[in-house]
């Protein structure tokens, strides 16, 4: 990772850590933009760390090569570009196995972002898809041991 790559944040940045959010920011190399979660309050209101992003949102569209990818803390069933083939990433399930996973796991292009599916590192878009179809795997895997 370099100071010069995009590094997007879906929503609670800091939620049970440690350390304050300039801590980690000071640290996390890029570029970095937030989309703003519901565990988000303290960065928002800490002037310091709000200055480490170049633009903090609730929900963010971006172009990404050829893909178009609409970003929002929450899982969203039918985001902007959704029958267009834009993917969503999203953030607020973590790595629960709740009604909205098993809602969201269904859609091929929609991609959790949740530190705990990508081990608490910034991961590429590739990374991403992949860690995402691990997941999916896993839990069909659960599925059938559970039958």
């Amino acid at each position: 990772m370099t100071d010069r790559d995009k590094v997007y944040i879906v929503g609670d940045l800091i939620y049970r850590s440690e350390k304050p959010a300039d801590w980690y920011l000071e640290k996390l190399r890029g570029i970095k933009y937030l989309v703003i979660g519901n565990h988000d309050k303290a960065i928002l209101e800490n002037e310091s760390a709000c200055s480490y992003f170049e633009a903090i949102d609730k929900m963010m569209h971006i172009t990404d090569g050829k893909r178009q990818i609409c970003m929002c803390h929450f899982p969203v069933v039918e985001w902007n570009g959704y029958f267009r083939g834009h993917y969503h990433i999203f953030g607020h399930i973590h790595n629960a196995r709740n009604r909205a996973f098993q809602v969201m796991k269904e859609e091929a292009r929609a991609l959790n972002a949740g530190c705990m599916i990508n081990q608490y590192i910034p991961v590429t878009f590739e990374e991403l898809m992949r860690n995402n179809q691990w997941l999916r795997e896993e839990e069909a895997y659960a599925e059938d041991m559970r039958l």
